[in-house]
């Protein structure tokens, strides 16, 4: 079913979507082809996010990637857009603990690259940097829970907030990233019972990837839902597709048809 209340999505259409209790659609693209498809499909919002530096780069974790490529994966998406909102990952190093860095960094993606947001990890510690993104009239939106730029710190990409100590941090850094006039919020990889609650306790949209259900949104990489990346299989992923054999067979087909001579044929050269 293609949705179309919204001609074009704005941070606005998604606090509206909360209030109606419409689910909101959210996924990743890094290019320009799949963008396309994926906005024509009629999805909520786009997120280029910082998870092409593993799966289009071939990097272990995101903190490789840097500002100029992030906005060169989402000048590509941008021109592919008709609909979605499209946010942009701020990649590690560009805004952590200094808040005139973090300016800069979003000023560039959103004139380089003609983003409609940003979006940065983590609660309270970043406070400064949020604030003077927002002074620029820059949305931003919040992630917490897992947060994949500080793996190292965690040292494994297991569930976060299962000990109430984090839970509370966690439900009072969603109360102030809203308090701070953060747009939206993603939660990763928490307990379902708290995401459900942070998604009650605040009024902006909370998108969730392994949060559960009762969120008001929810969001996946592309590249895993479609089936591309066949490692991966944390609990939280639907596979809707399995590309990976897909396009697997269609090269070793390929392969066959050109070392037997069956491609091309008549009707396919001039």
């Amino acid at each position: 079913m293609k949705n179309n209340t919204y001609k074009r999505i704005t941070t606005n259409s998604l606090n509206e979507m909360k209030q109606k209790n419409e689910k909101i659609t959210m996924l990743t693209s890094y290019d320009y082809t799949m963008a396309k498809i994926i906005d024509d499909s009629g999805i909520d919002v786009i997120l280029v996010g910082d998870s092409a530096s593993n799966v289009m780069a071939g990097h272990e974790t995101t903190l490789p990637i840097t500002l100029d490529q992030m906005i060169y994966h989402a000048s590509s998406v941008v021109r592919a857009v008709k609909r979605s909102l499209v946010v942009v990952d701020l990649p590690f190093g560009t805004y952590q603990g200094n808040s005139k860095e973090a300016l800069n960094s979003s000023i560039k993606i959103m004139k380089e690259s003609g983003a409609h947001a940003v979006k940065m990890e983590g609660g309270s510690e970043i406070s400064e940097s949020i604030q003077r993104i927002l002074t620029a009239g820059i949305p931003v939106m919040g992630h917490l829970g897992l947060t994949p730029q500080s793996i190292y710190k965690f040292g494994t990409y297991t569930v976060r907030a299962k000990q109430k100590e984090e839970a509370n941090k966690l439900i009072s850094d969603a109360k102030h990233l809203e308090s701070i006039g953060c747009f939206a919020l993603v939660l990763e990889k928490v307990p379902s019972s708290l995401a459900k609650k942070v998604a009650e306790t605040v009024s902006i949209p909370v998108i969730g990837i392994g949060a559960g259900k009762d969120v008001d949104g929810q969001v996946l990489v592309t590249h895993d839902m479609i089936g591309m990346t066949k490692e991966f299989n944390p609990r939280f992923l639907r596979r809707y597709l399995d590309l990976d054999n897909q396009i697997s067979n269609a090269v070793k087909n390929y392969i066959a048809d050109v070392k037997n001579q069956d491609f091309p044929n008549s009707n396919e050269q001039y």
